[in-house]
């Protein structure tokens, strides 16, 4: 289900292992630009579309080794972790409690000030700052806003461990009848103040960066610009009208098959907390029928029996994999109608998956019936195999097609992106030295 997400403040008395891989494109920029802050923090991520639904990091938090997984949502802001306290709803993972030590934030504390809802809003000095973040997928989450060390290990070979604002959870509600993750919390990636990347920014640690690579097998996240290919990346502007913080763009036009398909003005949200991607009801009516139609005559029937998405199909076995059936389907595509060449493409590994009994189901949902108005949401099955960048400093969203799979395949680096141009590329090993 979709993480968008609102965050509601008010007041109440009272590292990770990583590998990485960069290019001599992304080296160069040091000599040509003295003031590139060269700082990123990288890490890996576990998980897949299916059948998890989720994607997650480790990340320590405090001074000991005490690691928490987090479930990766670029559509909210707020980073929050199950709290050490009688809770409702925890979380699964009993043994990633998180402790707090005298460290909540105040309601006069700048960061939490500057989300209260409103101006007026009376404060002293023994009140704590609670939090109320509502997903929409009607999940919630509500606890005390408080910080603590965030130990990072840096590409430039410095470690730091800035105090980062957070939320300490203790009552939270999950989407029926979707169970809660076996995650301790969940990361906000969003653009909001609060968000860890806003925050390690103002610190003057990375740049107001943010980007994954998500494949079957996990894939990675990262903070800053060092990553950042200098060419072959394709970006279109943020939505001037942003939607609650989220990563939007627009407008954008459906292709099928590599031609128009007359569904013109859709404004879209990247969004890492949903596993599959959703649109209004209007446009999921048009692009299903697309693909109805373009599937008479092939042999696949629909298979309502098989509960795991609305849309499945059968053929005449079971099908092991996408590789098994995807020939049977058209690609899709996302054109930024006001930005020249910026366009998504969705082969149909990018909205479908296999099940376990064998069918090959749609992963574009209908929005509308789960609640999510007039949102189109691009959610994990469609962002398989890019890297996305999120840069708030330019106002821009990046991607381009690489295997994400080979990021850490045999602790080499393979980030290279389809097609002639081979943007990370470079020896890996020649700057280990240099770097950690």
């Amino acid at each position: 289900m979709p993480r968008t997400a609102t965050l509601i403040l008010f007041c109440l008395p009272l590292l990770a292992s990583f590998s990485v891989c960069f290019s001599a494109n992304i080296f160069s920029l040091r000599k040509k630009n003295s003031d590139r802050l060269l700082s990123s923090a990288v890490f890996s991520l576990k998980g897949n579309v299916y059948p998890l639904g989720y994607y997650s990091v480790s990340i320590n938090i405090g001074k000991g080794d005490e690691a928490f997984e987090f479930d990766i949502d670029s559509g909210s802001d707020l980073t929050w972790v199950q709290c050490d306290a009688p809770c409702t709803g925890c979380t699964k993972p009993r043994g990633q409690l998180y402790k707090p030590n005298n460290n909540a934030l105040t309601c006069f504390e700048p960061l939490c000030a500057s989300l209260h809802l409103t101006a007026d809003q009376q404060c002293s000095a023994d009140e704590q700052c609670q939090y109320e973040i509502e997903y929409a997928d009607h999940g919630s989450s509500l606890g005390v806003l408080v910080n603590d060390h965030f130990p990072l290990k840096l590409t430039n070979g410095s470690l730091a461990a800035p105090r980062i604002a957070f939320g300490c959870g203790y009552d939270h509600k999950y989407s029926v009848p979707n169970p809660p993750p076996p995650t301790a919390g969940v990361l906000g990636l969003g653009n909001g103040e609060v968000s860890i990347i806003s925050q390690l920014s103002n610190m003057g640690i990375v740049r107001n960066v943010v980007g994954h690579c998500l494949s079957e097998q996990g894939g990675f996240l990262f903070f800053g610009d060092e990553l950042i290919p200098s060419s072959g990346v394709a970006w279109t502007s943020m939505s001037s009208e942003s939607i609650e913080n989220h990563y939007s763009s627009g407008p954008a036009e459906v292709y099928f098959g590599g031609k128009a398909a007359g569904i013109k003005g859709l404004t879209l949200v990247f969004d890492s907390g949903s596993s599959y991607t959703y649109f209004t009801s209007q446009v999921y009516d048009s692009v299903l029928a697309l693909v109805r139609d373009d599937l008479r005559g092939k042999p696949l029937e629909d298979a309502p029996e098989d509960k795991s998405l609305p849309i499945c199909w059968r053929g005449s076995q079971p099908f092991k994999s996408l590789r098994d059936v995807k020939n049977y389907f058209r690609p899709l595509a996302l054109h930024f109608t006001k930005t020249k060449n910026a366009q998504i493409q969705l082969p149909p590994e990018s909205y479908l998956i296999v099940t376990k009994y064998g069918n090959v189901c749609f992963g574009i949902l209908n929005g509308t019936e789960v609640g999510l108005g007039d949102l189109n949401i691009i959610g994990d099955v469609s962002l398989q195999d890019k890297m996305v960048i999120y840069d708030n400093e330019r106002r821009k969203i990046g991607w381009f097609s690489t295997s994400c799979n080979k990021f850490q395949k045999e602790g080499q680096s393979f980030c290279e992106p389809e097609g002639p141009l081979s943007i990370l590329s470079g020896n890996y090993y020649e700057y280990i030295p240099k770097i950690f």
